[in-house]
This record gives C-alpha cells, structure tokens and sequence, in this order.
C-alpha cells in the first residue's frame, strides 16, 4: 500500500456520477462494492476506487484519520 495513494483518497474527488465531487474516501461502501462487482475504471481513478474498496471491505478507515486531519489543517504542501 503506497502512503502517496493513501494521501489521494482524501484529497482525489470523484469526477463524475452521483458523487461527483465528493472525495474518493467519503463515497458510500454500496457504491465501491457496485465498482467492484462491474468493474474499477481504468487508470489511477480506478486504482484508487479499488484501493478504498479494499480499504472500506477490510475496516481500515481508520489509516485515513490522520491523513485527513493533516489535509484539514491546512499542513499539506502538495
């Protein structure tokens, strides 16, 4: 598990749907497992709706807690 795709599940938004811009980390679980079940894009959107697929599946959220907290103070410089 790569922590710069880590980083790109708080901060990445969906481009497009019904959660067009909402952050890959906040979508719903029914829609990554609907992803999982017909299929991931292709590409990094992709790669990264399957990675919080796995992450969601698993119960690993709580890695993204303190990458959240840093993007939402502000101490990010990417």
């Amino acid at each position: 598990m790569n922590p710069q795709h880590l980083e790109l599940l708080v901060t990445r938004e969906m481009p497009y749907g019904k959660y067009k811009g909402r952050v890959i980390a906040d979508l719903p679980g029914h829609y990554l497992n609907w992803f999982a079940r017909q299929g991931f894009p292709k590409g990094e959107l992709g790669g990264l709706l399957a990675l919080m697929h796995e992450v969601d599946h698993n119960g690993l959220s709580d890695l993204l807690v303190p990458l959240r907290a840093k993007h939402r103070s502000g101490s990010c410089t990417s």
